[in-house]
């Protein structure tokens, strides 16, 4: 006993140590580790100019050789781009404004400081204070052209004082001034023009504001600027005589000054930082290529070749990039982890079982890149053309790994598998972004269409659907890649075909190796178990023909419920069909397999014969693995009764016994409860159909009211809690049990004899019409034994 049970503490120490779990990701980070050390070392060469190469040297690595002509011409190029910085003073027209404004106002009051002439005095006395008025103003003209910024003529002057420097013709010269200011005026129009192509990035001073203009014409010229303000004064000076006219015009053409300068020093300044900035173009060189050859002399470019590749071979630190690659993968484990592992509800991931599949088939796919190249380098020295590098990554089968895990463990979890497996093949190929897109939507669209698989030829057709699509895919590559010449892509062509086609063949190959491993049953095999030719329900049919009725009534039943709640219904009928596949050991100490109304529990205690009827439960759990049914099955069988109480014994103990000698758990099932939703569904069909057979007159009500009191019971119990039903699912399982059990039970016509019939088709002349309860002719209902029953069922009359 002792024995058993220190067997069974390791069996389920094994199945969801999380210790184990551990061990596996360390196992695949260490599998990871081993495949990428070859990348790892690279022999260095001191060759000097000159020397002669004692033996063949080929790269070890790709790597790149700076193109020095190439990249000074990107550099030119880059600098040429930069379009011509510009000064934009937005400031330009308050100050003119103000100084303007400070010249005429400061003349303006002097003016207004002249004392003015009583009108009682002489007209000398007035003479003498314009004549000191008129010297004062002519003696601030310096003044008035300092603050003006502009020398001013003495006939402007003259005619400024005469009209006593009038505030409105200082608004008219701002106003003209601002106009054109705020369109822009530049002092080299033709150098501006000569921008036209690219535009300028103009720049507002003291501001931290800057635009893009193209269009250059609408700045004016500063002679166009000068010719634009008679035409913007011509509407505003109409009520001034033609003197004034030319004085405002002759003044603000002199005010007008360019207010978009070009920035030279900027500009320059913005040109060496771009240069500054561009990466060195470079070439690159091949793994694989040859560098040098024996017997030859060592050149320049030979030199720089192998320089190039001791220092970047060196800066790389290519051990802490494995290193790093190697935690990115940790990372990206730990994020499947939490996403699947952890999340509650999840059918898998649920023991340790199903993340040894997973880390199996990762370790077992790190590999088929590196045979893959192998073989593609094999075949590339055979063949009388080089092949590209992209060619043979397109050929490997990386696809089936996602192909499998999608048939055992569903599409969601597929999808993770081909993230990872893509993102650990880019690293160990170091390939780029485009090969790891490449790989993953191959990945996930094999499982996708790997969904539904139950057939054989599905693995075929879906790997011709992935070539196909790989073919697309390897195209786009080639196209970003800028690689697509006839033979290449050709070539890319033939090897994408050829890994899709490759990736059907090793799937179907390796399922049913995984499946016998494992223990995980497809949906293929589903299809082979729900055989009703097989033998052991054969025999549940000859030995336990009630049970086996039963069986198939309930995997009819569940498997219409699967399909209304989205369940696995291919899941749910077969293990409909073997639920109770432990009552053939003793099928006739179950009610449904009773004849001749001889019941064996009435000459046994209660308790012996729950056990017995318990014992079925372990009995079909043995069967089960003894012809290999699968693991669902098993769970079904084990947990389809859940930890229910065999309530007609347990109350029939207690009115022998009383009601404190009789201990509930002895009439329980051991369970588990059910802990998926096609099991669920077994345990509700598998009571409601029982029960069923127990009405005497099973009209739709009542098949309507036992169905909702049994599985609002069971429901109450507390049996449904481990799954993922939900109250909208246990009300569709209700009606599509409900309906099947109306089409079960529905009454049928009660056919009359043949005298009734023909004297109802002389009537109608049809027999599909007749009602039940038509009187026999003859008096009464047939017997068995009459000639119209004998006749009727072809047996010869006595």
């Amino acid at each position: 006993m002792n024995i058993v049970k220190k067997k069974t503490a390791l069996v389920q120490f094994l199945r969801t140590a999380s210790l184990i779990r551990w061990a596996l990701l360390f196992l695949v980070m260490l599998v990871f580790l081993i495949i990428l050390t070859p990348n790892l070392l690279v022999t260095e060469y001191a060759y000097r100019l000159g020397d002669v190469a004692e033996k063949n040297v080929k790269a070890p690595v790709s790597f790149f050789v700076e193109d020095s002509d190439a990249t000074a011409k990107k550099q030119q190029q880059a600098g040429r781009e930069i379009l011509t910085v510009y000064d934009y003073d937005a400031a330009l027209p308050a100050r003119v404004g103000d100084n303007v404004h400070s010249a005429f106002e400061s003349l303006r009051a002097e003016l207004a400081a002249t004392p003015v002439p009583a009108p009682s005095e002489s007209d000398a006395t007035t003479g003498d204070a314009d004549t000191a008025a008129h010297d004062r103003v002519w003696q601030l003209k310096a003044h008035f052209e300092k603050k003006m910024g502009i020398s001013v003529s003495s006939g402007a002057y003259k005619i400024l004082e005469k009209e006593a420097f009038s505030r409105e013709i200082e608004t008219l010269i701002l106003r003209i001034i601002r106009e054109i200011l705020d369109n822009g005026v530049v002092a080299n129009k033709e150098g501006l023009l000569r921008e036209a192509d690219r535009g300028i990035s103009l720049k507002t001073v003291g501001a931290d504001e800057e635009q893009v203009v193209r269009n250059l014409k609408k700045f004016y010229g500063l002679d166009q600027a000068k010719t634009m303000v008679r035409i913007v004064a011509q509407p505003l000076v109409r009520d001034f005589n033609y003197t004034v006219i030319n004085l405002i015009v002759d003044l603000a053409q002199r005010l007008l000054q360019p207010n978009i300068t070009p920035n030279r020093s900027e500009t320059e300044a913005r040109r060496k930082k771009v240069m500054a900035a561009i990466k060195p173009v470079l070439y690159q060189i091949k793994a694989g290529e040859m560098l040098l050859r024996e017997g030859e002399r060592v050149t320049d470019l030979q030199v720089l070749k192998l320089k190039t590749l001791r220092k970047q071979t060196r800066n790389e630190k290519r051990y802490a990039r494995s290193l790093g690659a190697m935690l990115l993968i940790f990372c990206l484990l730990m994020t499947t982890w939490f996403l699947h592992i952890r999340r509650r509800g999840q059918r898998v991931f649920r023991t340790n079982r199903d993340v040894l599949f997973m880390a199996v088939l990762l370790i077992l796919f790190f590999f088929v890149p590196s045979i893959s190249q192998v073989l593609s380098e094999s075949l590339g020295r055979h063949l009388p053309f080089r092949l590209s590098d992209f060619a043979t990554v397109f050929g490997i089968p990386l696809s089936a790994g996602t192909m499998t895990v999608c048939l055992f463990m569903g599409f969601e979890v597929a999808v993770t598998f081909s993230l990872i497996l893509a993102a650990c093949t880019t690293v160990i190929l170091q390939s780029g972004f485009e090969v790891f897109i490449f790989f993953f939507l191959s990945g996930i669209m094999g499982g996708y269409w790997m969904q539904s698989c139950r057939e054989r030829k599905v693995f075929i057709k879906a790997g011709l659907k992935i070539g196909g699509l790989n073919i697309f895919f390897s195209t786009a590559v080639a196209v970003y890649m800028g690689d697509f010449g006839g033979f290449t892509l050709i070539s890319h062509w033939a090897f994408a075909l050829m890994g899709g086609i490759g990736a059907g063949i090793i799937t179907a190959g390796i399922v049913p190796l995984l499946e016998m491993t494992f223990h995980y049953t497809t949906d293929i095999t589903l299809l082979e178990l729900a055989n009703l030719e097989r033998p052991i329900l054969r025999k549940l049919m000859i030995e336990a023909p009630g049970t086996y009725h039963h069986s198939v009534v309930v995997g009819s039943m569940v498997e219409a419920a699967a399909a209304e709640i989205c369940a696995n219904p291919l899941l749910a009928k077969v293990c409909g069909y073997y639920h109770d596949i432990g009552k053939v050991k003793k099928p006739i100490y179950f009610i449904e397999n009773q004849q001749n109304g001889r019941n064996r529990h009435d000459r046994l205690a209660p308790s012996m014969s729950s056990l017995i009827l318990i014992s079925h439960v372990k009995e079909g759990v043995e069967i089960a693995r003894q012809h290999r049914l699968g693991q669902e099955i098993t769970d079904a069988i084990r947990q389809h009764h859940g930890t229910s109480t065999i309530r007609y014994f347990f109350e029939k103990a207690r009115q022998q016994k009383g009601a404190n000698a009789v201990r509930i758990e002895n009439y329980q099932y051991p369970g588990p409860k059910p802990q998926t939703r096609e099991i669920a569904l077994i345990m509700l069909a598998d009571v409601v159909e029982a029960a069923s057979r127990t009405l005497d007159n099973p009209t739709p009500s009542r098949i309507r009211g036992l169905v909702e009191r049994l599985i609002d019971k069971i429901f109450s119990d507390g049996q449904l809690d481990n799954c993922e039903l939900t109250l909208k699912d246990l009300r569709k399982i209700k009606e599509s049990y409900i309906k099947i059990l109306n089409g079960i039970h529905h009454h049928r016509i009660e056919y009359p004899d043949q005298n009734a019939v023909k004297t109802g088709k002389e009537k109608d002349g049809s027999t599909d019409r007749q009602q039940t309860g038509v009187p026999n002719p003859a008096g009464g209902k047939d017997s068995e034994d009459s000639p119209d029953h004998l006749k009727r069922t072809g047996m010869p009359r006595r």
